[in-house]
Formats: structure tokens, C-alpha cells, sequence
């Protein structure tokens, strides 16, 4: 189904390059536009969906917490204690700040409960050593179990010219970070990087999936050549006792798109929705992935009764609410702006619930 929602309090903060985090019925918005003010200094607000009214609440963070800036296109993915358990924590890697600058930063955001029900945010940062990541953002960070062990895969995004070939014509230019497969070891937080003969071009603003000890990556646009691969990428890790071993397969999904957005369904199914077949057409269709422990499908679904509005704008942008919803967002036209709000806001939903948050 889906569904205009009325935007309400804190929406204007909306932007192109959010993120959401989902722990249990609780939806947290991150990557505000502009810096935090004093209403909501923290700058993570709760979704709030009651009745297709959507509003942002400020949220407090615990008194340990690190700060944490607004981020756009950061990697975000949630971590649980073991496979298919309750999500505990969120990891947020990388990013860019309302300053144009990217971030370099992992951060661990957990929710803490306190009396009366009530509960705050707590955001730590997190130090890696060895191979570390560069700044960069568009990249995916997704965990693995092996062998009763966890780890974190991060691959792709962009970063910014090395400094000593910026110069003030190309300042902003961005460029395809290397196509190194990271693996991060969180409980000493150390990093190693894999050089992978599969993978020979860099891809940022792709969609990763993760069962068990592999993950899967597709999609994606290379700056490189200006090329969005029909490639699905089949990383598998294995972590013995001694060094972890990484290992590529290319499977060809003849599917190609850049910045989608992926929701679960079901342990086993997800559907990719929105983003771009090219620079200037959006992918209006969705495809159903089902995993098991050894294949991925790759299925189109019914499309959802896009509205005219929808159909018609050349940019759209949204994030996983989780239980198989997406919000989405679409640019106001000049001749309907009559709010502080640029945007008009939908929720599509897979899912067998509403999606009321609070």
C-alpha cells in the first residue's frame, strides 16, 4: 500500500541522505539538514506516524555519549547479539556533515531504557587500527556470523581527491573510493582490507544484504566509468581461529540501479524499491530477493499505484522504516509550496502492519 502522510513538526529537517534506525517499534531519524539547534541539540529525532501524520520528536542522549553530527549517506546497519536476534545496536560509519566534510568515523548507537519506561540514546565512537577505511559515504557496512564469531563488512562510497591533487577548481570533486573489501573485528577494533580480483571498480549507492557469513552486494553506480554493473556480488567470509579468509563470487542479475532502498519482509525476503536505472530515470519497478543459505533469486513484484506526483518527479529519496516499510519523500514544485516543507512524504508498506511509530 501506499500512502501520503501529512508532514507535522521537525519534518522540514527532512533531507536527501537520511538514515533510519529501528529498535524494536521505535524509528529514529538521522542526518537532520542544517547543524542542531537548541530544540533538539542531539539532532536524532523519533518518528513519530500516528494516523498519516508524521512528526519528528527531539530525543536525548545518555550523559556518556559522544557527539554525534547530522550525516548524509552514511553506511548504517544494525547488529544483534546473534543471528536473528533482537537488534541491540546500531553501527554508523562515514558520512557527509552539513559542512560538506566526510567523515571517517565509526560510532555505536544503542537505546538505553530508563524509569517509567522512558528512554535516551547513547552514541559512542569507536577507534579502529590496521587497514582503517577512509572518509567516505554512498558505502555499505553489513555483519556476518562464522564459525561462532562476528565480524563487519564494509565496501564501496566515495571520498574526496587526495589532498595533494585537490585543487581550488576540483575542491569538492568526489571519487570512487578503492574497491577494498573491509573486515572489522569489533570487539578489538581492528580493521583488514581484502583486494579482491573480482572486484576491479569502484561502487558506491549499492544495496547489501547479509545471511550468516556472506553477504550479498548489487546495484550501485561506478564514477569511474559512469556505469551502474548488472552484477550481484557474492562475498563470503570465513573467520577460523587464525587469519580470516574473503572470498568473491559474480553471479549476473541483469538488473542495474543506484540508490535504492532494501526492506525486509520476512528472515528470508526483502524488496529493493526506488533509486535510479540512470542519471535521469528513476526505477519505478521493485524486485523481491529471497535468500537461502546458498542462492539469492532476484524476482519482480507488483508494482505499487504510483501517484502522478511520484511518476512525474525527476528525484525521490527514503530510507527503511523496517517491518517492510519505506518512507519516501518527493520535491514540492513550486506551485504547490504553501509550507516550510520542500517535500511531499509517502509510506509504502510491504508489510502485513500500519506502520504507526511512536
Amino acid at each position: 500500500t501506499l500512502q501520503i502522510v501529512t508532514p507535522g513538526s521537525n519534518t522540514s529537517l527532512i533531507q536527501p541522505g537520511f538514515s533510519l534506525l529501528h529498535f524494536d517499534s521505535h524509528v529514529f531519524y538521522l542526518g537532520q539538514k542544517g547543524w542542531p539547534k537548541r530544540s533538539c541539540p542531539t539532532g536524532v529525532f523519533l518518528l513519530d506516524l500516528k494516523n498519516n501524520d508524521l512528526k519528528l520528536r527531539p530525543t536525548t542522549f545518555t550523559n556518556d555519549s559522544c557527539y554525534l553530527p547530522p550525516l548524509r549517506h552514511p553506511a548504517v546497519c544494525s547488529f544483534s547479539a546473534s543471528q536473528g536476534g533482537e537488534i541491540t545496536q546500531y553501527l554508523i560509519h562515514g558520512g557527509k556533515t552539513p559542512n560538506n566534510e566526510i567523515s571517517h568515523k565509526l560510532y555505536i548507537m544503542t537505546m538505553v531504557f530508563t524509569v517509567n519506561k522512558r528512554f535516551s540514546l547513547c552514541c559512542t565512537e569507536k577507534d579502529l587500527a590496521g587497514d582503517v577505511p577512509e572518509a567516505r559515504y554512498g558505502h555499505s557496512m553489513n555483519v556476518v556470523f562464522s564459525r561462532g564469531k562476528t565480524a563487519v563488512v564494509m565496501f564501496g562510497g566515495r571520498s574526496y581527491m587526495p589532498l595533494n591533487q585537490r585543487t581550488t577548481e576540483n575542491w569538492n570533486n568526489v571519487i570512487d573510493c578503492e574497491p577494498l573489501v573491509y573486515l572489522i573485528d569489533l570487539q578489538f577494533g581492528c580493521s583488514t582490507s581484502f583486494n579482491l580480483r573480482e572486484l576491479q571498480d569502484g561502487l558506491s549507492f549499492h544495496v547489501s544484504l547479509a545471511r550468516n557469513d556472506t553477504v550479498y552486494i548489487f546495484g550501485g553506480h561506478s564514477l569511474g566509468n559512469n556505469f551502474r554493473p548488472p552484477n550481484v556480488y557474492k562475498i563470503k567470509v570465513d573467520l577460523p581461529l587464525g587469519s580470516p579468509a574473503v572470498s568473491c563470487t559474480v553471479i549476473n542479475s541483469k538488473l542495474s540501479f543506484s540508490s535504492s532502498i532494501v526492506t525486509q519482509t520476512s528472515p528470508d525476503e526483502f524488496v529493493i524499491v526506488g533509486g535510479y536505472e540512470s542519471d535521469s530515470q528513476k526505477r519505478l519497478i521493485c524486485s523481491g530477493v529471497f535468500l537461502d543459505d546458498e542462492t539469492i533469486d532476484i524476482q519482480e513484484i507488483e508494482t505499487p499505484d504510483w501517484t502522478g506526483e511520484i511518476k512525474h518527479s525527476k528525484t525521490w529519496f527514503g530510507a527503511d522504516m523496517g517491518k517492510g516499510a519505506v518512507l519516501f519523500g518527493i520535491p514540492v514544485d513550486n506551485k504547490h509550496q504553501s509550507t516550510d516543507c520542500s517535500f511531499f512524504f509517502y509510506v509504502l508498506n510491504f508489510g502485513d502492519n500500519d506502520p504507526a511509530l511512536q
